[in-house]
């Protein structure tokens, strides 16, 4: 009887123990179920109450004297401290307890080491990013950080303040994609903060397509490679105005006598198709001058156009030191107020889309890649041994060859995404050099006058930026700003022969040569990610992709307006004008042939006709436009495409409509495949019917309206549908100053009058904190949506009791 009676308590405790074993433990990409249910660690803990209390009084021993933050009803922190380096200190702090999982994530993706996260599927991801040398990268701007007294203590409290957080962070504290993911932070270092840099200088100075122009010129020759790939559009509204004469340049660039036959004549088949940075990384930026402003004070506006994402890459504070008062939009991850404004000024940027990322064919002497031919002599090459952790499997070493060029990012065991035959290829990035952008963002945090402004742009080395910048005292200017190579024309547009020194790059185009503007006559300075300068006039190459439109747009409001409030910036920021459809409609309503249409056809044909141009929300015509135009991009450009397998990229749609608009009987327009000669009559005609066919689809489904077909969203940053925003019913688009796309667009909106009162006023799509349980996780999307700001409180040390701070975080020894 005795044994009947244990046996239900074997059983139970057998089941006892399955359940321990597999409630604990990680099945696939579904974390340990028990862990992550358990009401005192589990996810539940990052519910935060709608009245959570965040006063609180912290004491660390990184803490030079004292400090104290307030928060308004925003979550926004305003910090005043009596030693500069504690409000790093407390930033950091700030930065890990709001923004931790993603300034770690963050980091993580740029050193490449997403498998030891979710495994083998990032294995690829992670080794392009070793290849293309980020944490080398990375390590030579530390060297250039900590040699800086500066920048080092900035850097250094910076990192004490966020491990003074983890270190303290209890395991029910953790951000709940920890949770989710089943790790753990580690602690923050310096060469994190420079990781997070390359980061972003990935995201705005990581673009080419070198490969595929090489494939392209192969296919086409290098005569209807320029006319289908030209340098600069008609169109050209550039940020120093056009016609502008440059003296001759202080650099003689001379082509190598080879470069007809060995580089521009040259035929190869190379792969493409890798991931990159969004084309359309860039901004809006500008500022004009007091004789154009009512209150007859500068306005300097800012909006960065970026990737949309939640947790926003934005946090929002101010930074009050005895040494300056900073307001504006901060990195986490990084130090400093990075766009915004101070007592003196404002400064805000935009991405100079430079080319500054080129690739070099290298012969090895066999396939240990340990010595490569370079002018006449065996050269030997170097090694850097990449050990990367994959979840759930043992170590990889990926053995990276450098050369005097750079890694060796595609050779016969990684060929990436790109497909490249095995063939090897060195990456020579100017990222690599050895810079302290730090130094930039300090400087300006500091900066009260034009002179201190141009001191602080000489620290942006990589990734180049046309620099906006206005003064209390009436200054306006911008600089094109960065470290660019001294390029000769198509210089790195294609893949460029790696066996000698002849087609390196022959030096740097001297600072004082960058374009830029001081003051101008027409009062007003901007930039749009244009082309910097006339390249009729300018000396050096501008390799690089330069959309047009929005400048040109923006250019146009700003020379009609005069008596400009802070108001009259917020229509402009926010305007749906398309500037491509201004200049494309009348050619595509000219050429479709209303007699081939159904009545059906007619009736969309109408909605088109009578459309203002204007991508809102509610335009049907704007969404018939887009598809229309798409359609007629692939009718003229896929025959040519399709000549070859090796992948390419479209040309620029600014190539199609200035080629249409120059001639109706524009090369390409005729189909190579079939024996009729197609007319722009006839294309523009079949491209209608097509997007009308689509157009009847989305109607019945609901999503015509340019919003829903746009489908704007913000993404979590790992992509978790439920901690996203979609099916955002916002306006604008590619070719608009309110460049929303559907998961792309303006980052940060900010506006700012420099009178004897700073009147500044911004917003962002996102929110303070970074848990999708708070209620200020999300808080400013719906302001961002819809056109409107925020007014930013600018406190002062005397406004402790002033209504408006809602709780206070107190720091000390």
């Amino acid at each position: 009887m005795k044994s009947i009676r244990i046996l239900p308590f074997i059983i139970h405790l057998c089941i006892t123990v399955i359940l321990i074993i597999v409630l604990n433990r990680q099945w696939g990409n579904v974390p340990p179920v028990g862990k992550f249910l358990s009401p005192q660690h589990g996810f539940w803990q990052n519910a935060d109450a709608v009245d959570k209390d965040f006063s609180e009084d912290l004491k660390f021993d990184g803490i030079q004297d004292k400090g104290s933050v307030y928060f308004d009803d925003r979550l926004v922190p305003h910090i005043f401290v009596t030693k500069e380096s504690d409000a790093y200190f407390i930033q950091g702090y700030l930065h890990a307890k709001y923004r931790l999982w993603q300034m770690e994530f963050q980091v993580l993706a740029a050193a490449g080491r997403i498998s030891e996260i979710i495994g083998r599927k990032a294995l690829n991801y992670d080794k392009e990013k070793r290849r293309l040398g980020m944490v080398f990268g990375a390590e030579q701007s530390l060297s250039e950080i900590e040699k800086d007294s500066i920048t080092k203590s900035q850097c250094d409290a910076y990192t004490a303040g966020v491990n003074a957080y983890i270190e303290n962070l209890k395991e029910s504290e953790l951000p709940i994609e920890y949770k989710l993911l089943n790790y753990v932070p580690e602690r923050w270092t310096n060469l994190k903060t420079a990781l997070f840099l390359k980061y972003m200088c990935f995201e705005l100075a990581g673009n080419e397509d070198d490969f595929e122009y090489t494939n392209a010129k192969t296919a086409f020759g290098i005569k209807d490679f320029e006319k289908m790939y030209p340098y600069f559009q008609d169109s050209l509204d550039p940020v120093v105005p056009k016609g502008t004469i440059f003296p001759p340049p202080a650099i003689a660039l001379k082509p190598p006598p080879s470069t007809d036959s060995m580089y521009l004549g040259r035929t190869d088949s190379l792969g493409g198709g890798h991931a990159r940075p969004d084309k359309d990384n860039g901004s809006n930026n500008w500022a004009v001058s007091g004789k154009k402003t009512k209150s007859g004070a500068p306005i300097l506006c800012n909006d960065p156009h970026l990737g949309l994402n939640l947790p926003s890459l934005w946090y929002e504070m101010q930074i009050t030191t005895p040494e300056f008062n900073a307001y504006g939009v901060s990195f986490p991850g990084s130090p400093g107020i990075i766009i915004g404004f101070n007592d003196s000024c404002a400064f805000g940027f935009t991405n100079a889309m430079r080319d500054v990322r080129d690739y070099y064919e290298i012969q090895f002497k066999d396939e240990s890649m340990q010595e490569y031919w370079f002018h006449g002599e065996w050269k030997k090459a170097t090694f850097r041994y990449e050990k990367i952790r994959i979840k759930g499997e043992p170590d990889l070493i990926d053995t990276v060859a450098y050369t005097i060029f750079g890694p060796v990012m595609y050779d016969k065991k990684f060929t990436g995404s790109r497909r490249t035959s095995g063939n090897y290829y060195a990456v020579r990035w100017k990222a690599h050099d050895p810079s302290n952008e730090l130094m930039l963002f300090n400087r300006l945090d500091h900066a009260k006058s034009y002179d201190d402004y141009y001191s602080a742009i000489q620290w942006l080395h990589t990734p180049g930026q046309n620099c906006v910048f206005a003064t209390k005292s009436g200054d306006i200017a911008i600089w094109s700003q960065g470290e660019f190579p001294a390029k000769w024309r198509r210089q790195g547009d294609f893949i460029m022969p790696g066996t000698d020194s002849a087609y390196m790059w022959q030096g740097t185009t001297p600072q004082p040569e960058n374009p830029h503007l001081i003051n101008p006559e027409r009062g007003f300075v901007s930039s749009a990610n244009q082309f910097p300068a006339d390249p009729a006039y300018y000396p050096y190459y501008m390799g690089g992709s330069y959309p047009a439109y929005r400048g040109w747009l923006i250019n146009k409001f700003l020379n009609q307006w005069t008596n400009i409030t802070p108001k009259d910036m917020m229509t402009l920021q926010t305007e749906n004008e398309n500037a491509f459809a201004e200049m494309a409609k009348p050619v595509v309503m000219r050429n479709i042939d209303l007699t081939t249409l159904s009545e059906e056809e007619k009736k969309l044909y109408d909605i088109l006709d009578a459309w203002d141009m204007r991508d809102d929300p509610e335009s049907k015509g704007a969404t018939l436009f887009d598809i229309l135009w798409e359609e007629f991009t692939k009718l003229v450009w896929d025959d040519e495409l399709g000549q070859t397998k090796l992948p390419t990229v479209y040309p620029h749609e600014s190539t199609l409509l200035e080629g249409i608009l120059r001639d109706s009987t524009f090369k390409f327009l005729d189909n190579i495949n079939t024996p009729e000669k197609e007319t722009l009559r006839d294309l523009m005609t079949i491209a209608f019917k097509k997007a009308a066919a689509r157009c009847k689809t989305l109607n019945a489904d609901g999503r015509l309206l340019w919003a829903k077909y746009k489908a704007t969203r913000i993404n979590h940053l790992a992509r978790l549908a439920p901690f996203s925003r979609m099916d955002l019913p916002i306006g604008g688009g590619t070719n608009c100053i309110n460049a929303a796309k559907s998961d792309h667009g303006p980052s940060w909106r900010m506006i700012v009058e420099l009178g004897p009162v700073t009147e500044a006023y911004g917003v962002y799509p996102g929110g303070q904190s970074g848990n999708p349980g708070s209620p200020y996780y999300d808080s400013f999307v719906d302001t961002w949506v819809v056109g409107k700001y925020y007014l930013l409180w600018v406190m002062n040390k005397d406004d402790v009791n002033d209504k408006r701070v809602k709780w206070t975080m107190s720091f000390s020894k």
